[in-house]
């Protein structure tokens, strides 16, 4: 940019370089790519994916292979824990002698009525999260030896 200072005018220009962009990924793979790269003596990186192009499953270190023999052959009973019968008692008791349906208790805990229902039936797997939001809700200890 010129000077607006009387005087002799230069030059103030910085050295612009320009460079070739990156090639893309997608054509160093390119069988052209790779031939021409190992016609000039260029290294080339080869790596196999593992099970790559392959439609098998189970073989992934990350997923344990599950026998359906070994399933069968187990002994240990596949059902989970449900609601004891003194916590589904406790739950009944409570709503009750607060004078609230399943319906009012299942609102106040932000769950369906349907939730509350099965853990009154004894249906449900104990969820420590909702147990701990009846307790707050219905002012009975529901976990725990001593449920009240």
């Amino acid at each position: 940019m010129p000077s607006r200072y009387p005087g002799a005018v230069t030059q103030d220009w910085e050295p612009v370089v320009l460079h070739k962009t990156k090639p893309k990924s997608q054509d160093l793979r390119d069988p052209k790519a790779v031939n021409a790269a190992l016609r000039s003596g260029l290294a080339v990186q080869t790596v196999k994916k593992f099970d790559a192009g392959s439609n098998k499953k189970g073989k992934s270190t990350a997923v344990p292979v599950i026998n359906t023999k070994k399933l069968e052959e187990e002994t240990e009973p596949a059902a989970m824990d449900r609601v004891k019968a003194e916590v589904r008692l406790a739950i009944q008791k409570a709503r009750l002698e607060k004078k609230m349906s399943q319906a009012d208790v299942a609102k106040q805990i932000n769950e369906r009525t349907q939730v509350v229902q099965e853990y009154e039936n004894g249906k449900a797997v104990p969820n420590q999260a909702v147990l701990a939001k009846m307790e707050k809700v219905l002012g009975v200890k529901l976990r725990g030896k001593h449920v009240k």
